[in-house]
This record gives C-alpha cells, structure tokens and sequence, in this order.
C-alpha cells in the first residue's frame, strides 16, 4: 500500500534559486537545507504542522518533475514495479530509482509516518502530477499505474484525460495525458485554485508567465522555466 506521495519539482541547477524562491512563495513553505552528494535535493516545508509532500531537485536535464512513492517495504513495491513493465534504473538498498513503461521516473522509498496533508494556501493547492505521454504509450501506462498503486481510476474531464485517484489523505492524485504529437513523456504540476486568474495574477506578480488558456486550466510557466497549470478544480475536493 502506497502510504504518501512526494511530488518533484526538477529544475536545471542555473535556476534552482528561482525555482525555490517562486515555490516557496506560491505554497506557502520554507526550503530546507540542501542535501545530498552535491546539494542537488531540498523539501518545501509546511509552516503548520502537516507533513511536506513537495520537493526541488537540481537536474542536468528536466523533464518538469518526478514522484516518490513511500510505502512500508519499498523493495517490493520496486520488485512489483518492475514486474509490470518499469525499469530499475538504481538500487539504493532502502530506496529505488525507476522509469515506468511509458518513459517517466520515479522513485520507490520508505514511508516515514507521513499522514497530514497541507493545507490549502490563498485558495490554491497543488495536488496533482500530469504525466504528460505520447499516445503510442498512453494504454500501457494507464494500466501501469492503474495496477501499480491500487487507487481508483476514472475517465478525466477530456477524452484524452485519464485520472488516477488516490485516498483521500495523500497530497497527489496522477492524471495521465494523452498527447496528440510525437514526444518524450513529461511531467508538470497542475494546483486546484478557487479563482484561477485571480491565481494568475498572483503568481505572475512572482515572476511567473501565461503561455496559453485551455477551457478551465491556464498553462503556466515558473520563473526557473518550468511548465505547470492552475485548474478550475475545487482546492479543498479536487474535483470540478
């Protein structure tokens, strides 16, 4: 059983200071030290006393993002994943790095008693990863994930929106893209937003840009580059 996700925010190394410094902002967190070989990881940390659930690493190479999986026995979450299409890609004896059929990476990793999920911050939260896939990989992972994590999996709001939904105390629920052109499979954070322009005008005074509007989402691109959404979806249910 999947007991917390962590979602990555994956940033060249040139932009970490303004990937922190934006993300910080818009979730209402503090960055921790740095940590590991090269300083290449960080957690937002809450200010209230729930539990972190999104993180920055300093990347040669984005892809937008990636997500952990904290369960009570990674070895065998890893040794599952790898028996329905994934990849090993590292074996660090308590955690795994791996890449799931369609392309994307995650890591498999101890639970550490993670349970209270962060509040909604200025009416946004960010509780979704998009993988974003090329349609020639889209069934294979759907199935993936569908049975990879157990959760619940439902047609999205768009033919070429998948969703896989979690129980309702984990910070993150996947929803799976279809993409209409040829690509690598990527990953962006989309957070659910009482207003969505409200939140636009917010976050662009941050530094953040519009790149385009799609019916109830707005594309949006962070101050280190990266691409992420601000939906219609309800901060507090996640739902439309």
């Amino acid at each position: 059983m999947i007991r917390w996700v962590y979602a990555f925010v994956d940033r060249p190394r040139d932009h970490w200071a303004a990937a922190a410094e934006f993300w910080t902002a818009v979730t209402d967190t503090t960055l921790s030290a740095p940590r590991g070989a090269d300083g290449e990881f960080a957690t937002f940390l809450p200010k209230d006393n729930s539990n972190a659930c999104l993180k920055l690493q300093a990347v040669a190479e984005s892809h937008g993002g990636h997500l952990d999986l904290a369960v009570e026995n990674p070895r065998a979450l890893a040794d599952d994943a790898v028996a329905l299409g994934a990849e090993r890609i590292a074996d660090h004896g308590a955690w795994s790095v791996l890449r799931s059929p369609g392309g994307q990476l995650f890591c498999v990793v101890p639970w550490h008693r993670e349970h209270r999920r962060p509040p909604v911050v200025a009416g946004t939260r960010v509780d979704q990863i998009a993988i974003d896939l090329p349609a020639d990989a889209f069934d294979a992972e759907t199935e993936f994930w569908t049975e990879l994590t157990g959760w619940t999996v439902s047609k999205g709001s768009r033919p070429e929106f998948v969703v896989v939904q979690p129980p309702s105390e984990l910070p993150f629920r996947i929803l799976l893209h279809r993409l209409g052109e040829a690509g690598p499979t990527s990953t962006h954070l989309d957070l659910a937003c009482a207003d969505r322009w409200a939140t636009r005008e917010a976050h662009e005074s941050l530094g953040a840009t519009f790149v385009a509007e799609h019916g109830h989402w707005i594309v949006m691109r962070d101050p280190a580059g990266g691409i992420y959404c601000l939906t219609a979806r309800n901060p507090e249910t996640g739902r439309l």
